[in-house]
C-alpha cells in the first residue's frame, strides 16, 4: 500500500489536471446542449405559425400533441401543445442518446478518449451550424439528430474520469460531472432566454433566404461556445487511456451495445444499470412536470419558473460538491445511493400534498438531493464493477440506459399529471421509487480488481 501511494503521486498531480479539463468540457458542453430550452414554445409559433391546423406536414404531425391538449383540460392548450412539442424533441434526443451513448463509449475503449471526444465535439458544433441555418423545422430536426448522436460524448467523458481516479476517489471524481451538469443547466437556458431577444431577421431581413431564422443567434452561440470547447480540448486533454490498457478483444463486441443494458455479464453491472432506469424513469417525469405543478398551485411565471430550477440547480452543486466528494468513501456508494433513494420517495410524497412555498421548496431541496446523490454514486458503482479495458462501454451503457428514461419517463408523466391529476401522479412516482430502492438494497461492494 505504501509503494502505491508513492508510485501515484505524479499520476494523482495529472489525474487532478485532467478532471479540472473535463469538468470545463462537460460545463461548456453542457451549456450550449441547454441554451434552446427555453425557447420550444416560441419556436413551435415559428415553424407552425397556424397551429395544429397547418396543412404541412409538421401541421399534421403536431395535431394528435393538440388534440391531447384540448382533451386535458389544459387551460392554455397551445401552451401544452408546445410543451409536449419540446418533449418530443427532447425525447428524440434522448433516443439517439441511448443508441449513441455505449457505441462511442465501446468505441472510445479501443482507440481512446481523446480521439473520440474531438469526433463528437465536432459533430456537435456541425449540429448548432444547421440549427444556424434552419429557417425549415426539417434542417431543425436533422440538427437535432446529429446533436443527439453526437451528446453520446458524455460517456466518454465520464470514462475519462474514471481513467484519471483511483477507485477509492472514483464517486469524487464522478460528482464533478454532477456539478457540470448543475452549471450548465443554471447558465444553459439564461443564455438561451437572453440571446433569443436578438433576432438577426428583424436586423438584417435579406439573410432569411440563407436559412437565417428567429432563434439563429443563441444557435450562434452555441456554435461558438462548442468551437471553443473542440479547440480546448485539442489543446488541453492529454490522452487518459494509454494503449496497454485498451480494450482490442472484438469477439464479445458482436451487435450494438446498448442492448446488453441487462446482458452485460455481470450481475452487479445489470442490477445497477436497472436501478438506475427506474430510477431516472421517475425522477425525469418529475423535472418535466414541475414547471405545470408551480403554475397550478402557485401561479409561477416563466421567470418564477426559472428561478425554481436555479434553485434546485444550486443545491445539486452543494450535494454533489460537497457531500458526495467527501462522504463515498468513508460512508461508501451504495449507501449513499440508498439515502438518495429515500431522498426522492420523501420529494415525491411532498410535492404531492405541498400547497404552502415553503413546503414546495423544502421538496424542491430533497429532490436536488436525491438526484445529487444517486446519479454520481449509481455511476461510481458501475465504474468500479467493471475492468479498466471496459470503462467506456460499460459507462455508456449505463449512461444509456438514463437516456432511455429521460425519452420515455416525461411523455409518461405528462399523461399521468394531465390525466389523473398532481397529486396522484406524484404519488404514482413515489410507488415507483420504492422499486429501484429494494434493488440497491442487494447491490454488492466492489472489489479491488473491478470483477
Amino acid at each position: 500500500m505504501p509503494a502505491d501511494a508513492v508510485s501515484s503521486t505524479p499520476q494523482t498531480t495529472q489525474g487532478k489536471r485532467t478532471l479540472g479539463i473535463i469538468f470545463l468540457t462537460l460545463f461548456l458542453d453542457l451549456v450550449g446542449f441547454s441554451i434552446i430550452f427555453p425557447l420550444f414554445p416560441a419556436m413551435l409559433d415559428y415553424y407552425l405559425p397556424n397551429g395544429a391546423g397547418d396543412g404541412s406536414l409538421l401541421g399534421q404531425l403536431i395535431a394528435p400533441l393538440s388534440a391531447w391538449a384540448e382533451r386535458s383540460g389544459a387551460e392554455d392548450p397551445r401552451l401544452m401543445t408546445a410543451v409536449l412539442f419540446g418533449g418530443v424533441l427532447g425525447s428524440l434526443y434522448s433516443i439517439l442518446q441511448f443508441v449513441c451513448a455505449p457505441l462511442w463509449g465501446a468505441y472510445s475503449d479501443r482507440v481512446g478518449r481523446r480521439k473520440v471526444l474531438l469526433i463528437t465535439i465536432a459533430g456537435l458544433a456541425l449540429s448548432y451550424a444547421a440549427w444556424f441555418f434552419a429557417a425549415s423545422f426539417w434542417v431543425l430536426v436533422l440538427a437535432r439528430i446529429l446533436g443527439g448522436a453526437m451528446g453520446g460524448n458524455l460517456s466518454v467523458a465520464t470514462a475519462a474520469v474514471a481513467d484519471s481516479t483511483t477507485r477509492e476517489k472514483r464517486s469524487s471524481g464522478l460528482a464533478l460531472i454532477g456539478i457540470a451538469f448543475g452549471l450548465g443547466f443554471i447558465v444553459g437556458p439564461g443564455i438561451g432566454g437572453l440571446f433569443a431577444k436578438l433576432n438577426l431577421i428583424e436586423m438584417m431581413p435579406s439573410l432569411a433566404k440563407f436559412g437565417v431564422n428567429p432563434f439563429s443567434v443563441p444557435a450562434l452561440v452555441s456554435f461558438l461556445l462548442t468551437i471553443f470547447n473542440l479547440l480546448w480540448v485539442a489543446r488541453s486533454f492529454k490522452e487518459t487511456l494509454p494503449p496497454e490498457k485498451r480494450d482490442q478483444t472484438k469477439s464479445d463486441r458482436k451487435g450494438i451495445p446498448v442492448f446488453r443494458l441487462f446482458k452485460s455479464p455481470s450481475p452487479a453491472t445489470r442490477r445497477t444499470n436497472l436501478v438506475y432506469l427506474i430510477y431516472m424513469l421517475a425522477f425525469s417525469g418529475m423535472e418535466f412536470t414541475l414547471t405545470f405543478l408551480a403554475v397550478e398551485r402557485f401561479q409561477f411565471s416563466p421567470a418564477q419558473n426559472g428561478g425554481m430550477f436555479v434553485f434546485i440547480g444550486f443545491v445539486l452543486i452543494l450535494v454533489q460538491g460537497g457531500i458526495v466528494r467527501r462522504l463515498a468513501g468513508p460512508v461508501g456508494e451504495k449507501r449513499l445511493a440508498i439515502a438518495g433513494m429515500v431522498c426522492g420517495i420523501a420529494a415525491f410524497l411532498v410535492l404531492a400534498i405541498a400547497l404552502h412555498l415553503g413546503l414546495f421548496f423544502g421538496a424542491l431541496a430533497l429532490m436536488a438531493f436525491s438526484i445529487g446523490l444517486v446519479s454520481p454514486t449509481l455511476n461510481a458503482l458501475v465504474s468500479l464493477y467493471t475492468k479498466e479495458a471496459e470503462q467506456g462501454a460499460a459507462i455508456g451503457v449505463f449512461r444509456s440506459a438514463g437516456s432511455l428514461a429521460r425519452a420515455i419517463g416525461p411523455l409518461l408523466a405528462a399523461f399521468a399529471y394531465f390525466a389523473y391529476g398532481s397529486k396522484s401522479a406524484y404519488m404514482f412516482g413515489a410507488i415507483i421509487l420504492l422499486l429501484p430502492f429494494f434493488l440497491a438494497l442487494k447491490l454488492p461492494k466492489p472489489t479491488q480488481n473491478g470483477h
